[in-house]
């Protein structure tokens, strides 16, 4: 398997979102706000769709409109109910601007298929990159973040009266969810981004371990399951991403089970 340049490509590309998706999910998950992480994912669609249907490149409009979409997110407030009905309202728009973009895109079947499905195996030089350098910026980010971000997830009232800024640091945070959510969709496309967004990092709630420990396990089972998804489609001839579903939802209900 590893004797196929394409194939070293596609696990060093999975590692480099892998890497990131994990932890990034994991506090996503300890926000509460993993609906927010799915329409980015929708927002960024229709970004991507856009930018192609103007001849820019679709991973520019993919990163531009997850970004900008999660920044705006972050300044919606604290009231849960009002903001989920506003991110909702505006999942819905971005969806339905996605449509109408893919369908005045008829000159590449394979642009919309790549941007909803992933294209792992397709990854270039340039490509891997790309998704290495943003890695690495978005851990350093989060790096910095991570102590106020935790601080103000745990007990916000308390990180409130101590001076953490709450709207600035949700503000960061999401812009931070809107990259990582861009890297994502290069693996598993916008329609499964949960799988590595999320899912490894709701695993790792799940097994109820402290938040060092919860984000590293957070990353490794993030890992795995990016490179499993890619061993099992070499072996079997089935997506990429939907083995890396699979595998995102068995390990979600296996770490149920410490808990039993």
């Amino acid at each position: 398997m590893l004797a196929y340049d394409f194939m070293r490509m596609a696990f060093a590309a999975s590692a480099c979102v892998a890497l990131l998706a994990g932890p990034v999910g994991w506090f996503l998950v300890l926000r509460g706000q993993s609906f927010a992480g799915h329409a980015l994912s929708h927002i960024a669609f229709a970004g991507a769709a856009g930018a192609a249907l103007a001849g820019i490149s679709p991973l520019a409009g993919l990163l531009g409109a997850a970004v900008v979409a999660g920044g705006a997110m972050g300044l919606t407030g604290r009231d849960t109910g009002e903001r989920d009905v506003a991110i909702g309202m505006v999942l819905s728009l971005a969806m339905g601007f996605g449509v109408l973009f893919l369908h005045l895109l008829t000159r590449s079947a394979a642009t919309a298929t790549a941007l909803l499905f992933g294209n792992v195996l397709g990854v270039s030089g340039g490509m891997l990159a790309s998704l290495a350098a943003s890695a690495v910026a978005g851990l350093v980010v989060l790096g910095l973040l991570s102590r106020p971000l935790l601080f103000a997830s745990l007990q916000p009232e308390l990180a409130e009266a101590r001076g953490v800024s709450l709207r600035l640091v949700s503000t960061l945070f999401l812009m931070l969810v809107g990259a990582a959510t861009a890297e994502c969709a290069q693996i598993t496309g916008v329609l499964l981004v949960f799988t590595l967004m999320v899912g490894p990092g709701a695993a790792a709630q799940r097994m109820g371990l402290a938040p060092p420990v919860g984000i590293l396990c957070a990353t490794g089972l993030a890992l795995g399951e990016a490179w499993g998804g890619l061993t099992l489609s070499w072996w079997t001839d089935w997506p990429v991403s939907f083995w890396i579903a699979v595998l995102s939802v068995v390990v979600f209900l296996l770490a149920g089970l410490r808990r039993l």
